[in-house]
């Protein structure tokens, strides 16, 4: 529920006729936003020009009030100046933001007193403003109380992002929006905005405005004729995904028969899978038809898709009699899921600098990377824009390569592919993110559960986690390092002469435990969760070469650890409320450990297959649970 505050900026003026038409406009879009109630205050110190408004007591007072009230309700608070000519779906949009976060409407403008970075509002330095502020904004539940601390201030947008807040940025793009003051600007933006069709503009903006390469050119394209065609159909984005799944499933079932003709089907099966998945997306945008199990289903579909399809292309090289497919396989999805891992967090990273501008570095390798980057994005639609894009690999170039090089060759050739562009990609992102993650001078582990991203079991927490020594990524690192090495002695020696190098996890893993608690404070600890994780699924290759178990055996574990981290950071990501996921009764040190003691004690096999069976049985029942849940609000 939304409770919406309409007020007057100073210096505005329009006859009283039509400020009054005006006003009874932007009550009703505010109300078909979602507005239980509409409240009027005659003057609220917004921003620009706020100084001139009222912030006498009497008025703070009643701000307060109205703030306390959305508090007590659980509402969050749409503001909105009475003297904005827009699009009404513009409000709806800033009520209907998909993660429940507070969001502002802005314009781009080179003058601007603001600064867009990756999609969030922040502070601009004097000559570095790319953004202004059209008067508009909605404060979500959580950042209620600190509008109430700052109400008295005489700019409360600029008071809100003095004490951290770092909302959304909603823009008109196509659509138009004005704060108008004078009789003339108010006809000139009324023609403006008739003079689009809202509905058409919606749908276009229901699209990813910096996409990928492929999708803007081979999806994007025409997918919206897609997406109105689910809306008539009252098709919901949950049933868009699960079209997608089908079609994903579909196509790893042709990979896997193997033959020409349906390797051909599969691979167009797979393009056109792909092409609902950003459809489901793109439909919740245009209907705003958004919920938290809804967007991390999304997030868990596109990971479980894309690793079917890679049992399915190793599976159909395997029926042909081609070798090394499983394998392919197997370094695809240990390789995937630990780059997924670092992509998480090094966003969540670059948000919490854009909150804290001030601490980064000027000067340096990172700092000089971060304004190159920069120039590239500014430079839309130029050979260095979409190779920027291109060379991080991402999932839309991954299924585009697999959907040729399956069609037309095997499915050994699809994963060699990709795991080969993969290693090129982790290879470069690795190296600039870590540069310029050192020039951030921030954090942002510590900012969560630390125990829960990093997927410690009992072991860690209560017992290892209570030494508190021991520099937390350099042992995640050494541990990958000890992993690695114990996969390559079983690649190249006979396992059966190293049995000590498994025996010997449990150092490892002892001293990975010692810093659990600790602050994950430093510059480069947002890489520990993906450096566990590429640790764990490490030692479960190592096991699987060691007790000669079938790769196909491993693979589905790997799926099954897959899903479930996958399943820890959608959480975050989307917003959806955390489960019981994270308290599991192994954690990455208890599986380890067990598993490894399954394969020294002859039973590799068995072990990798009911750890896998309850992992997903696990992963099943929280997802049940919390779908039910969903369904039921």
């Amino acid at each position: 529920m939304t409770l919406a505050l309409l007020y007057s900026p100073a210096g505005t003026a329009l006859p009283e006729s039509e400020a009054a038409q005006l006003t009874t406009e932007l009550d009703a879009a505010l109300r078909a936003a979602g507005a239980s109630s509409v409240v009027r205050l005659a003057s609220v110190p917004v921003h620009a020009g706020a100084a001139a408004a009222d912030t006498s007591p009497d008025s703070v007072n009643r701000l307060r009030e109205l703030v306390r009230q959305a508090r007590g309700a659980g509402e969050q608070l749409l503001i909105c100046p009475d003297n904005l000519v827009a699009h009404p779906s513009l409000l709806w949009m800033l009520a209907t933001e998909p993660a429940g976060r507070s969001t502002v409407l802005v314009m781009a403008d080179a003058a601007g007193d603001l600064k867009e970075d990756r999609g969030r509002i922040v502070p601009a330095t004097p000559g570095s403003g790319t953004t202004r502020f059209l008067g508009a904004m909605c404060v979500a539940p959580a950042d209620l109380p600190l509008l109430e601390k700052v109400a008295d201030r005489p700019d409360l947008l600029a008071a809100l992002l003095d004490d951290g807040l770092v909302p959304i940025a909603t823009r008109p793009r196509t659509l138009r929006a004005q704060q108008v003051r004078t009789p003339d600007e108010l006809a000139s933006a009324r023609t403006a905005v008739a003079a689009v069709d809202e509905d058409a503009a919606r749908l276009r903006l229901a699209v990813k405005e910096q996409d990928d390469f492929f999708t803007t050119y081979a999806v994007s394209s025409w997918s919206p004729i897609v997406t109105k065609a689910a809306a008539r159909l009252s098709l919901s984005p949950t049933a868009v995904t699960g079209l997608s799944v089908l079609f994903a499933g579909a196509a790893a079932l042709a990979f896997w028969q193997a033959s020409r003709p349906l390797m051909i089907l599969g691979g167009i099966l797979l393009y056109l899978g792909f092409v609902l998945d950003c459809v489901d997306g793109q439909l919740a945008r245009y209907t705003r038809n958004f919920d938290a199990f809804g967007g991390w289903l999304d997030t868990m579909a596109d990971r479980a898709k894309e690793y079917a399809v890679y049992a399915g292309l190793a599976a159909g090289a395997e029926r042909i009699g081609l070798p090394y497919a499983w394998p392919l396989a197997i370094a695809a999805i240990v390789l995937q899921t630990a780059r997924h891992m670092t992509d998480t967090w090094y966003g969540a990273l670059h948000d919490e600098a854009a909150a804290r501008p001030v601490q980064q570095a000027t000067a340096g390798v990172g700092a000089r990377l971060t304004a190159a980057s920069v120039a590239a994005q500014s430079q839309r639609g130029s050979l260095i824009y979409w190779g920027k894009k291109i060379v991080v690999f991402p999932i839309g170039e991954r299924w585009a390569l697999m959907s040729v090089l399956a069609a037309f060759t095997n499915g050994r050739v699809a994963l060699a592919a990709v795991v080969g562009f993969g290693l090129l990609a982790a290879g470069y992102t690795l190296a600039l993110r870590s540069l310029r993650a050192l020039s951030m001078r921030v954090s942002v582990l510590h900012t969560v559960d630390t125990m829960r991203h990093r997927d410690d079991g009992p072991l860690v927490r209560a017992v290892l986690s209570r030494v508190g020594a021991g520099r937390p990524l350099a042992l995640a690192a050494l541990f990958t390092g000890y992993a690695l090495t114990t996969v390559l002695v079983f690649l190249t020696l006979d396992p059966s002469r190293y049995a000590w190098l498994l025996a010997l996890v449990a150092v490892p893993v002892v001293l990975c435990g010692f810093p659990a608690r600790t602050r994950h404070g430093g510059a480069l600890d947002w890489l520990v969760p993906a450096a566990l994780r590429a640790a764990e699924y490490l030692i479960v290759v190592a096991v699987g070469l060691y007790g000669s178990v079938p790769p196909a055996v491993v693979f589905v574990l790997l799926f099954a650890l897959a899903l479930r981290h996958y399943d820890l950071t959608a959480r975050m990501e989307k917003g959806a409320p955390a489960s019981g996921a994270g308290g599991a009764t192994l954690g990455w040190d208890g599986r380890v450990l067990l598993l490894v003691l399954a394969a020294l004690l002859g039973y590799a096999t068995a072990g990798t297959a009911v750890l896998a069976a309850l992992v997903f049985a696990a992963f099943a029942a929280t997802a049940t649970r919390d779908w039910r849940a969903s369904r039921s609000h």
